[in-house]
């Protein structure tokens, strides 16, 4: 029973939480590696994690917290160099459009996950920013600062013509 309930949430919302995750990184392979150790970790615990009022937000708050201990550790790690750059994938796979995750890699991080989160993942203010642990005004804040940075990088001069 356990594994069929994991199997059904895993098959229903790997893709949102996919994007979501790719929405607060911009990587789409680091993404991958984060979600698929979010679920690694939510099998562990389903007994509770079943139990979150969001188990989707468990999963990309758990994804975005892997990111950071990850960098944490490699920051002590030697670094490579510049021409050991690895290639940009495509973000079209995870259904997100290029240009939109090119100028979401632009936002400031908080930015980045308060859009995951209000946007990838439709939470309302109070469940995200008690995800966030942050204040709800600051979620309003952080969604109208990205919302703005997204609208004047995305719009052309064109589509601002016909609107006036």
């Amino acid at each position: 029973m356990k594994q069929l309930e994991f199997q059904e949430f895993y098959r229903a919302s790997r893709d949102v939480c996919l994007r979501a995750v790719l929405a607060g990184v911009g990587d789409r392979q680091l993404a991958e590696d984060l979600v698929a150790e979010a679920f690694t970790r939510a099998w562990v615990s389903w007994h509770r994690v079943s139990r979150h009022p969001a188990p989707t937000a468990w999963i990309v708050r758990t994804a975005l917290n892997t990111r950071v201990s990850w960098w944490r550790r490699r920051r002590r790690e030697v670094a490579l160099e510049r021409d050991h750059e690895v290639a940009d994938v495509s973000a079209g796979e995870a259904g997100l459009d290029p240009a939109l995750l090119a100028v979401l890699r632009r936002l400031p991080q908080r930015q980045r996950e308060v859009i995951a989160f209000r946007v990838f993942l439709d939470l309302d203010t109070q469940a995200t920013a008690e995800i966030l642990g942050i204040a709800p005004g600051t979620v309003t804040a952080h969604l109208s600062r990205a919302v703005t940075t997204l609208r004047g990088h995305l719009i052309t001069v064109d589509d601002r013509e016909v609107g006036t």
